[in-house]
Order: C-alpha cells, then structure tokens, then sequence
C-alpha cells in the first residue's frame, strides 16, 4: 500500500471516530477515570452552604472571618494502549479484520483521552516488543498511533501478553489507565489460553493480577463470528495463523458445528469467570458489532463506582 493510501485510511478512521467521541462520550470517559489527587488552589470567603470541613481556620482567624480551601483535580492521565499485532488479528470475515476494529476503538479512546487533555502511549507487541511510542498529546501524534496499529508490520506471529505487561512497568513508572487489546486466542506456548486455572498457578492471570494493582488494566476481547459459530460450507483446511498447524475439519456434519460453537461458548465463559475472579472490567467486541454501545456502558459502570 502506497504512502497516500494509508493516509486516505487513517483519515477515514479518523472521520468515522471524531464524531462519535462527542462530548458525552468524552465526558463518560472523564468520570469513569480518576485523577492523581487534589491541588490546594485557593481561599476565598466561606458562604452559606459551603462544607464546613474545608474552612481554613488559620486564615479565618487572621481575617476574622471564615474563609475556605478551594482545590481541584489534578486530572492529567496517560493512557497506554496494548495491541496485540499477532497474526490472528489480520482475520476478519466480514467488511473489517481484528486489527481494523483494534483501531478504530484504540482512536476512540485516544480522541477522548485527548479531549481531557490526557497524554496517549502505544505498545505494540507480538510475542515480543514490536513497537513503542511514548506518551504525548496532541491530534497529529493520534494519527500517528493509528497509521502504525493499522500498518506496522510485526517481526513475529506469535503472541505473549506478558511481554507487553511486563515493558509497560519498565517505561511507565507512574499508574496509567491501560487498554489491552487482543483477541486472547493464544498464550505463549501457542495453545489456547487457560483461563480456569486459578491466577497463582497461570502465568497469564498472574501478571494479569499483578499489573491491575499497578495500573488501571482493561482488557478488550476482540472477536470475530465465524470464531463461535462454523459456516455450513462442506470439508475445509483451517491453518492456525500463529502456530502454522493446518486442521482439516468436514463443517458439513452438524455434530462438529455443535462442539465448535459449545467450545467457542465455554471458552468466552472461562474468560468472564476469570475478569471476574480477578475482579477487572472487561470489554468483549466482534467485529459484526457497534462497539460504542458497550464502551459507554463500560464508562457507566465505572463512574457508578467511584
């Protein structure tokens, strides 16, 4: 793809998730994530109403009269977001891949970090640290983060979350709000991910359990239908995209649709059971969806909370 081509790509992407970051969005987002503190920022005459824990008893008995303490949020957050950029992510069966939605909602969120003045990282990472661009603000650096999720080409196919988790603690020391995007369809070993085993014996939930102490961590699943349910469309060779190994299986028989979509199923509830063990929100996405309407309820629930 030519130069011109990516930017006509990127500037549709920005188009279709500006408008959609309006102000309620920016503002859900704004109270679903705390600030670092309170700032003292000055005094002025108590009036009636006010709370009577924030006189500032030394100026009022200077003054003779009350006066109280005015603060304000110290807002100023950075946002990390993770994509997973192994090779699963290329597929998609409908009008856009995993990849394309990783995008689109990664702009989502950084047009609303952006709105309230917070600054935006990016680690991209297969089953090692593909690319890193540090925390800044400002439209042009938005574009730039989309342009590479959208067209960086990884060194790798394979996928190790903990890679990622584990460069996010080297190079941001302080917490951040951090979106980890990925389809969660490979551990590191190339398998699918265990997610019934409990956190202390799981390599992937541990880490999972640690970083969510150190940082605000929020996984978003993405997915895709023809993951759940297989098309009726007779004998066909499946190649796992990660791993390379070809699986040759006949969609034609009921019996084989059925334990896919039960396997499919059983393994979206482990990954809940697991969010909910570890007591994390979680955002699960397919790529036939709107992905805003969840987004937004994401924001509500964890403005309810705080």
């Amino acid at each position: 793809m030519n130069p011109s081509d990516i930017i006509r790509k990127v500037r549709r992407i920005e188009i279709q998730t500006r408008h959609l970051v309006t102000e309620a969005v920016a503002g859900a987002y704004h109270s679903s994530f705390k600030g670092r503190g309170m700032d003292f920022e000055e005094v002025r005459e108590y009036s009636v109403g006010d709370d009577v824990r924030t006189i500032d008893w030394n100026v009022s008995a200077r003054m003779d009269r009350p006066f109280v303490k005015l603060f304000r949020e110290e807002r100023e957050l950075t946002l990390f977001l993770l994509v997973d950029l192994s090779s699963s992510g290329a597929f998609g069966s409908v009008d856009r891949s995993k990849r394309e939605m990783a995008a689109e909602i990664a702009c989502v969120l950084a047009f609303s970090a952006t709105y309230n003045s917070d600054k935006v990282g990016l680690i991209l990472y297969t089953d090692r640290i593909e690319h890193y661009i540090p925390p800044k603000k400002g439209r042009r650096h938005i574009l730039r983060l989309i342009r590479d999720i959208l067209y960086h080409e990884p060194k790798s196919e394979k996928t190790d979350h903990r890679v990622a988790l584990n460069f996010l603690n080297k190079v941001q020391k302080r917490t951040a709000v951090t979106f980890l995007i990925s389809d969660f369809l490979q551990d590191s070993d190339g398998k699918l991910p265990d997610f019934e085993t409990a956190p202390e014996a799981n390599p992937l939930l541990r880490i999972f359990r640690q970083n969510a102490k150190r940082h605000d961590l929020i996984p978003i699943h993405l997915s895709d239908p023809v993951e759940s349910a297989l098309p009726n469309i007779g004998l066909v060779t499946l190649e796992d995209s990660e791993t390379g190994e070809l699986v040759e299986i006949d969609t034609g028989d009921q019996r084989t649709r059925t334990r896919y979509a039960e396997a499919a199923v059983e393994r979206r509830t482990q990954w809940k059971r697991a969010m909910q063990r570890l007591r994390m929100d979680t955002l699960e996405v397919s790529t036939t969806e709107p992905y805003l309407p969840a987004l937004r309820q994401l924001f509500a629930r964890r403005a309810k909370r705080l």
